[in-house]
């Protein structure tokens, strides 16, 4: 694969993962309000999923690792996860006093992103 292929690779990607994100932040917006950020909480969740479908179908030579690590880990992941945001939604909870709800920010963040990372992984590989 070229460099430039990449690089659109990288763009096509990027530009899904970006609309789906919006996609879902205003939907969840519309559902669950402002009160608590679920929509960064729902797309780090459900990229950290994808990251590891995506990399245990690469491990397991199910798919090109040019390809689809470029298009889907890179491109769209980089641009529809939210680590960037989530870690200024916790900032802004503990600016306004939310310590609690700050924390449980964190938490959840981690706990389930890295579970459903897991269980990706789990789902293609029987690991």
């Amino acid at each position: 694969m070229s460099s430039v292929q990449m690089y659109l690779f990288v763009a096509a990607g990027g530009a899904l993962g970006a609309s789906l994100r919006f996609f879902i932040s205003e939907i969840v917006l519309i559902w669950l309000g402002k009160g608590f950020p679920f929509a960064t909480l729902i797309v780090n969740i459900t990229g950290s999923l994808i990251m590891g479908v995506l990399y245990g179908l690469i491990e397991q030579g199910v798919i090109e690792v040019a390809i689809y690590r470029t298009l889907v880990g890179i491109g769209f992941l980089g641009a529809f996860t939210t680590f960037s945001t989530f870690s200024l939604d916790t900032v802004l909870l503990l600016q306004q006093g939310f310590l609690v709800k700050a924390m449980a920010n964190v938490l959840l963040n981690v706990v389930l992103c890295v579970s459903a990372a897991a269980i990706g992984l789990i789902l293609v590989t029987n690991k």
